[in-house]
């Protein structure tokens, strides 16, 4: 009996609290509580977020470590709870779109954001992005850190192919879409100028800064290089070639790769022959798309015409070609002569690498070094394999730019736009200044900056690796010079590295956002756990970001350091001068 009240009891109980729960008032109060949580846990999202943005593979920090940086914040974090009820971002600025003001934070943020959709998005997905917040696509201004790729990928494939019965492609003094501005009929001067230029051989375009501020006679070699891995006629039977395969063992790593096929573009030279390379392992992934998977040309433009490549290629299937030294592969050669071998000295037009200048400074207790070596084609024949970078390549970039200094450039534009904007915006058409000549400027990055390559772990079998404190104390010194000197690029493989970069509060500092190093990890195992895209796209960035850089900081035992120099010193950097935290090579 007590049983069975006490049955009757919970069976009371139990129906009371079924019909408190479906009263109105206590289903808010419930509703209120999930909100409240939810809200709590996208607060505390948006605190520990440290702003990160995904492209291919790779995450790119957006982020000086100084709490004056904005560009430390980003708009990811309100999408990463669990919680059933997620309000987007970009809900939250429909919000804000329809009050009459906005702050001047929430019209940078709000900026950024359709930045973000252009550079990511498709153009059905822009479009309805644009539409949901009010605006279109002539009210949004243009970003200044972000580059126009496919146009620049179009100009810099006209540069880079001959025109019809002319020894060159259609180099004058001028570049980027300047050329291409339409001269009139009666204008028989300026043609007659541009047709001269071309006929006379002007040098290659993607050559940047003064001769001074270059290698000397650094422009004539490159074309030089350019006119020997561009024949006219890619059948005349006297054309020979070398194919090669790009190395693939698992210790060589990306700056290995490319030091080898800088020797083996050396034997090429050296022999008369065309470089074609073949199988690029860094390229194999879902990333690079049709033809250009597995090759070069995914990144960067490929080091010969596609009419050389095919006759290569089909030459490789004779036999007698073989037999007769027509063509030839890396098993014809030993690593000696690829790794070591001599520099081909009477093959340019001009006998420049006869021409040896070396010039070296040290300094024995600062670990400051500059140097100036044009004793072998390594720096040349850099600078011509990376001479355009692709569509995709340039992609990465555009995403890096924006990761990184998207928020600082929304800043600094809202300065030039209507007060009201984007509910007040102009839209005047493009004058010819515009469209022909500050087109060709290059995307906007914060300046001066300095990039540092932080090699460390396994390259201790190599070298004598220097703690992260040494490389700052060089930056350090560079300010001294450069007081207005802040932003600093840095790249490293070790977690250490980045932990300690967060106690340097008086810097702002930008970063690749991957997965690093702890512990003495070999490189090879360390890339394998990347992936192939990733382990391949982020230090490519990260090498051409070091190349634009104003200043430069690395340790001469590094090949990829090493490469980076010379790509520095063929763009116009080479009295920016080069500081290393070890004073010399270890191999």
């Amino acid at each position: 009996m007590e049983a069975l009240n006490q049955k009757s009891l919970e069976r009371v109980v139990s129906q009371r609290a079924l019909q408190m729960g479906s009263s109105f008032s206590c289903q808010i109060c419930v509703l209120g509580l999930l909100c409240g949580v939810c809200l709590t846990s996208l607060f505390l999202a948006a605190l520990t977020s440290f702003g990160s943005f995904e492209f291919a593979g790779i995450s790119f920090s957006s982020t000086g470590f100084s709490p004056r940086n904005s560009t430390s914040q980003f708009l990811n974090d309100v999408t990463s709870t669990d919680c059933e009820f997620k309000p987007k971002e970009t809900e939250r600025w429909v919000d804000l779109n329809q009050s009459e003001t906005k702050t001047d934070d929430e019209k940078t943020s709000l900026l950024y954001l359709v930045w973000d959709a252009i550079l990511t998005g498709s153009v059905k997905g822009e479009r309805e992005f644009l539409k949901r917040f009010g605006l279109n696509r002539s009210s949004v201004p243009n970003a200044p850190h972000l580059e126009n790729c496919r146009l620049s990928a179009r100009v810099n494939k006209r540069l880079d192919t001959r025109i019809k019965n002319e020894s060159f492609p259609p180099w004058t003094s001028w570049k980027g879409l300047l050329d291409t501005y339409p001269a009139s009929a009666a204008n028989e001067q300026l043609r007659h100028f541009r047709h001269h230029t071309m006929s006379e051989g002007a040098y290659p375009p993607w050559i940047t800064g003064s001769d001074e501020e270059n290698y000397p006679l650094t422009r004539k070699v490159q074309r030089d290089i350019w006119i020997h891995q561009h024949p006219s006629n890619c059948r005349d039977p006297n054309v020979r070639f070398l194919v090669a395969d790009w190395e693939r063992l698992p210790g060589f790593g990306i700056g290995a790769q490319i030091a080898g096929m800088c020797g083996l573009l050396a034997i090429a030279i050296k022999e008369k022959r065309v470089l074609v390379t073949n199988y690029y392992n860094r390229a194999d992934h879902d990333g690079c798309e049709g033809s250009s998977r597995a090759s070069w040309s995914c990144y960067f433009f490929p080091e010969t015409s596609q009419e050389c490549r095919d006759r290569a290629f089909e030459l490789m299937a004779d036999k007698e070609a073989w037999k007769r030294g027509i063509i030839t592969g890396k098993d014809n050669y030993n690593s000696k002569e690829i790794w070591a071998g001599q520099t081909p000295r009477q093959v340019f037009h001009v006998d420049f690498l006869d021409f040896d200048l070396t010039f070296s400074w040290r300094h024995q207790t600062s670990g400051l070094y500059s140097s100036i070596s044009i004793s072998d084609t390594g720096y040349g024949a850099v600078r011509f394999l990376m001479r355009f970078r692709t569509e995709y390549m340039c992609g990465l970039l555009n995403v890096a730019h924006h990761a990184a200094f998207g928020k600082e450039a929304a800043k600094m534009v809202l300065t030039s736009l209507p007060k009201d904007w984007p509910k007040e915006a102009t839209n005047n058409p493009k004058s010819d200044m515009e469209e022909f000549v500050w087109a060709n400027h290059k995307p906007w990055i914060p300046r001066p900056l300095l990039s540092m390559h932080v090699r460390m772990g396994d390259k201790a079998c190599e070298m004598k690796v220097v703690e992260f404190e040494g490389y700052m104390r060089l930056a350090d010194r560079i300010r001294n010079h450069f007081p207005h000197l802040n932003s600093v690029w840095l790249s490293t493989e070790m977690q250490e590295v980045i932990d300690k970069a967060k106690l340097y509060s008086n810097w702002n500092l930008y970063y690749t956002n991957v997965k690093r190093q702890v512990g003495n990890m070999s490189m090879a195992i360390y890339e394998e756990s990347l992936g192939r895209e990733t382990s391949t796209n982020y230090p490519l960035v990260n090498f051409l970001m070091a190349a634009e850089a104003d200043f430069f900081i690395g340790a001469l035992g590094s090949t990829w350091c090493y490469l980076i120099d010379g790509m520095r010193n063929t763009g116009g950097k080479v009295m920016a001068g080069y500081l290393s935290v070890n004073k010399d090579r270890f191999w």
